[in-house]
């Protein structure tokens, strides 16, 4: 199956939302008046995209409807899809770790992080690239048992410590081991069960500290693991994590599985940060790239 077509078919709950809402706000369409945007954007904020981003969807629609004579309701998808397309493609490059890369992945516990290290380490690997995991969840019972099944999976080196050590002393050891094997991609796993934001940011801050006093070389880029399923609440949680680390990304699990992938576009929208994979199944392989042009099109069929 090509990732397109994964696309389609992991939206396809948002996508029968969505558009329920959508054909629905335009069943007797005539001419596009105020009251027809307004179902429109309460359509759009129905599938969580946010009050910021349906605004903005809708605005543009108004303006280009009216220029480019969008007369029927297939143009006004379309113009729909355009913008929300526009949106995400805003700043949107394709990631890529030039080697050395450092890959701090953040985000609160249950959201799929360690599975999704698992799999950034399966693709990496897959292009070529020699990869390493650093265990530094050591407050998880079983957060480092999780990651070195990962490891042996991939077939790729881990540093770990016993529960309860020191993240700052993970990081350290693995920074240590991978400019000694000149490993392309270092991946660090980092706890999620903080308390407050304070705690976070001293968490991460001296774990991004750690790396590039080090290992100042290296190319880091920090990507927070949010659970589409979540929806707003995802939102909240890029917006605190955003505050308390240089997120440079956003990964999106579970977008298969949920109503809400909308969320992808209120993230954009709101905070200007880029989802760089999004998740759409259970296998080692399912964790896809973002393409902006693609999810606006599996969005709208």
């Amino acid at each position: 199956m090509g990732i397109f077509q994964k696309m389609v078919d992991g939206l396809s709950k948002t996508r029968n939302v969505l558009m329920d809402s959508v054909d629905m706000a335009l069943s007797a369409f005539v001419r596009l008046d105020e009251d027809m945007l307004e179902e429109l954007e309460d359509a759009l904020i129905m599938a969580d995209m946010g009050t910021s981003a349906a605004a903005l969807v809708v605005a543009a629609v108004r303006e280009r409807a009216k220029k480019e004579r969008a007369e029927d309701a297939e143009s006004v998808k379309a113009l729909i899809a355009q913008e929300i397309a526009a949106i995400l493609e805003q700043d949107s490059s394709e990631f890529e770790p030039v080697p050395p890369s450092v890959v701090l992945v953040v985000g609160v516990n249950g959201v799929g992080k360690t599975t999704s290290i698992g799999k950034l380490a399966f693709r990496f690997k897959q292009e070529g690239k020699s990869v390493m995991l650093a265990a530094a969840d050591t407050f998880r019972a079983a957060a480092v048992d999780q990651l070195e099944i990962w490891a042996k999976r991939n077939d790729v080196a881990m540093v770990k410590q016993s529960e309860g050590s020191d993240p700052g002393a993970v990081v350290f050891d693995a920074v240590a081991a991978a400019k000694a094997r000149h490993t392309d991609v270092l991946i660090c796993d980092t706890a999620g069960r903080l308390h407050n934001k304070k705690n976070l940011m001293s968490e991460l801050g001296k774990l991004t500290k750690i790396i590039a006093s080090n290992y100042p070389d290296a190319n880091v880029e920090t990507l927070l693991v949010l659970d589409a399923t979540t929806g707003q609440n995802a939102l909240a949680q890029a917006k605190m994590f955003k505050e308390a680390a240089n997120v440079s990304g956003i990964i999106l699990t579970k977008l298969d599985g949920t109503a809400k992938g909308g969320i992808v576009v209120a993230i954009k929208q709101e905070l200007g940060l880029p989802v760089r994979f999004v998740g759409l199944g259970e296998s080692v392989g399912d964790l896809e790239p973002f393409v902006a042009a693609d999810f606006a099109k599996a969005l709208f069929g």
